[in-house]
């Protein structure tokens, strides 16, 4: 039954393409959507669905499909914000919105999981047990969209969760998964340099912010390399350092900020407790009062092992063993961390890439759009193999 289920998503990729290129000319930015939920719920209902429930825990839509036949639950997350990048692409569908763009191929995964809803409504009479739809917002700033989204109630009697995220520098065709850490906790620190400003040839009577600032990035270097296990993984980098104004004056204050990168929160402990006293004795060392603002970001990804496995045989049986691939951890961070603290699940990775290809969050970012069916397919075969008798949670 789902076998026809598969070939029956050939038939929907012409219209899975045309739906992926309206959101990409329509993009809307985190925690702003309007019009992108409206159009999936209203795609849903002209389906027939019935269990429809809009502004779920903010701006999400969480649907339901019931099957006739006795069955799990088990739940399919996309989500659809967009990035506030110009969209660089001479393409037909380029974005109509000045400086927002789908950047990341959230469109896609928008459009992937409605026609996936499409073909299991059509055939729910072959469909064992219910298809909870859960249309995430704000996936790409925090605190994010998953967070309230689990908070409202979108896991309740969930049994399994799988997610995917098409990726425009993979191979197009080949799955790519890892048991365990996947994704990394993405943290962000605020430094603030308090000190005493004045002219800059006469530096004796100032504190000089700039100079205990490029001390306290000079130290901070040291948090991992000398504080973190060699065996484990971390990563503290900087991303701004602003103060000043004419060239001659010494500023009164300074402010650093960054991003830290863990897959243990063990380690994540000790890169905070480092970074604080750091901060604190370096400025004290320089006569002026330094803080630090750390602020927790989404948790690290781990997926399931049984769940994995699934991944992994799903996507053998579908295109063949030299088609899944085990991939290492990434540093980036992923808000589906907290549906997988919540319920047994995995996260993969659909290969979207082309000759050609840019990175993700690049204003000339596409993908390959014969991804989306792969990865259509690959849900449909994942409720499948959850239902089988002697999986994992059943």
């Amino acid at each position: 039954m789902y076998e026809g289920m598969i070939e029956q998503l050939e038939n929907e990729y012409p219209e899975m393409v045309a739906w992926r290129r309206h959101f990409h000319e329509n993009p809307e930015l985190s925690f702003q959507e309007e019009k992108t939920p409206m159009k999936i719920a209203a795609f849903l209902r002209d389906l027939g669905v019935d269990d429809v429930q809009e502004a779920f825990g903010g701006r999400g839509v969480v649907a339901k499909i019931h099957g006739d036949l006795p069955g799990k639950t088990i739940a399919l997350r996309a989500d659809f914000d967009a990035l506030p990048i110009q969209d660089a692409k001479d393409v037909e569908y380029k974005s109509k919105v000045p400086g927002v763009s789908h950047a990341c191929g959230h469109d896609a995964h928008t459009s992937i999981l409605l026609h996936t809803a499409k073909v299991l409504y059509e055939n729910r009479e072959h469909l064992q047990g219910t298809i909870v739809l859960i249309h995430q917002f704000a996936e790409e700033q925090t605190p994010g969209g998953a967070k309230p989204m689990v908070e409202a109630g979108c896991l309740e009697d969930v049994d399994v969760i799988f997610g995917t995220h098409l990726w425009s520098t993979f191979p197009e065709g080949s799955i790519f998964v890892k048991s365990g850490p996947l994704m990394a906790a993405s943290d962000r620190f605020h430094i603030h340099i308090h000190g005493k400003g004045g002219h800059g040839a006469l530096p004796q009577e100032t504190r000089d912010p700039i100079v205990c600032g490029s001390a306290i990035v000079q130290s901070l270097q040291q948090v991992v390399s000398r504080n973190v296990d060699p065996l484990e993984s971390a990563v503290l980098s900087f991303g701004a350092f602003e103060s000043g104004g004419p060239f001659n004056v010494i500023p009164d204050t300074a402010r650093i900020t960054g991003t830290v990168r863990t897959f243990s929160t063990d380690v994540q402990a000790i890169v905070k407790e480092r970074m604080d006293e750091i901060v604190r004795h370096v400025g004290k060392a320089h006569g002026m009062e330094c803080t630090l603002d750390y602020d927790d970001g989404y948790p690290a990804l781990i997926n399931h092992e049984k769940e994995t496995q699934y991944v992994q045989q799903a996507a053998s049986e579908l295109y063949g063993e030299e088609r899944c691939r085990d991939m290492n951890p990434m540093m980036g961070g992923e808000d589906f961390a907290y549906y997988l603290q919540q319920k047994p699940g995995v996260f993969f990775f659909t290969g979207a890439g082309h000759p050609e290809a840019y990175p993700h969050h690049h204003p000339h970012f596409d993908i390959e759009e014969k991804a989306m069916l792969q990865a259509s397919q690959m849900f449909i075969k994942l409720i499948e193999m959850s239902n089988k008798e002697g999986s994992p949670n059943g």
